[in-house]
């Protein structure tokens, strides 16, 4: 997938710049009857913007949807936001072309939010591309309702999906130094490294991968 970079104003005489790729779409299956497609977002920067600098999650088209109607709730109307990939009454999963054009409309989008500095103060934002919160847990992280804050979500995300509060309290309590060799930090390494595993089982990816 071709790298497109682009400048945010610079604070600073430095060029802040934002890189980021939609890419790696995968078939994920609720149930027998229901699947639906999801994108992973790959974002690299050095702009004060982001606290953290790499980062890499996966979204779902309905979720492109709710962060446009959302920046544009927050934004209260000052803000011109880019259009999203049509939704097609008669997209299918298994379509290769109808795929990619989602993923690149998908990625459109982002790049072109990414270069507001008004869509950059929105915490929805930030949680969207940088954390594993569903969007019902975003919105209660960003009014205050979660004993987590928004740095911390940040901070603390990984390649998994919190169900719950509590999944991303027990998160935040344990943290673990990467160079740490200890019994604790070794036995959580060996989960992620399951839930990975049976994840990449549960999942069926299409030959539409990129390099991030």
């Amino acid at each position: 997938m071709k790298l497109i970079q682009f400048s945010v104003s610079p604070a600073f005489s430095m060029q802040q710049v934002i890189s980021v790729w939609v890419r790696d779409p995968r078939i994920q299956k609720n149930d027998f009857w229901h699947a639906f497609i999801d994108y992973e977002i790959c974002l690299h920067t050095n702009s004060v913007s982001f606290t953290k600098k790499t980062s890499r999650v996966r979204r779902r088209y309905s979720e492109f949807v709710w962060l446009r109607q959302k920046l544009q709730a927050n934004s209260l109307l000052m803000l011109q936001l880019p259009q999203l990939p049509p939704k097609n009454p008669f997209f299918s999963l298994n379509n290769a072309q109808q795929v990619a054009d989602r993923m690149k409309g998908l990625q459109t989008f982002l790049e072109k939010i990414l270069q507001s500095n008004l869509a950059l103060s929105d915490s929805c934002l930030h949680l969207f591309l940088q954390s594993q919160l569903s969007v019902s847990e975003i919105e209660a992280c960003v009014s205050g309702k979660t004993s987590f804050s928004v740095a911390q979500a940040v901070h603390n995300s990984s390649l998994r999906r919190f169900h719950s509060e509590e999944d991303l309290r027990k998160d935040l309590t344990v943290s673990c130094d990467s160079d740490s060799d200890s019994s604790e930090c070794r036995d959580s390494r060996h989960q992620n490294k399951d839930l990975a595993l049976n994840k990449s089982k549960s999942a069926v990816t299409l030959d539409l991968t990129g390099t991030c």
